[in-house]
């Protein structure tokens, strides 16, 4: 065989592997959509995302105190598992 032909065989082979891939690969993203087209229609409202609640903020002196307590105990516990 020459080295033209084994090029030509390599490329054929590629494409039909990267066409099955693609093929499978799309047939789960439809098979996917359908479920959840089904899912919606016997359970309407089951595929809508839950509404998280509002992120809590903290103001003042308390909120600065608490962050230094959480920064400082975070760097000595990674400094004692430097030294071990």
């Amino acid at each position: 065989m020459s080295q033209s032909t084994l090029i030509a065989d390599s490329l054929n082979l590629m494409a039909i592997g990267m066409g099955t891939v693609f093929s499978f690969l799309l047939l789960l993203v439809l098979l996917l959509r359908g479920m959840s087209w089904l899912a919606d229609k016997l359970v309407p409202g089951v595929t809508e995302p839950a509404r998280s609640a509002p992120p809590v903020t903290r103001d003042g002196p308390t909120a600065d105190a608490e962050l230094i307590a959480v920064i400082s105990a975070a760097v000595a516990r990674y400094r004692s598992r430097q030294r071990h």
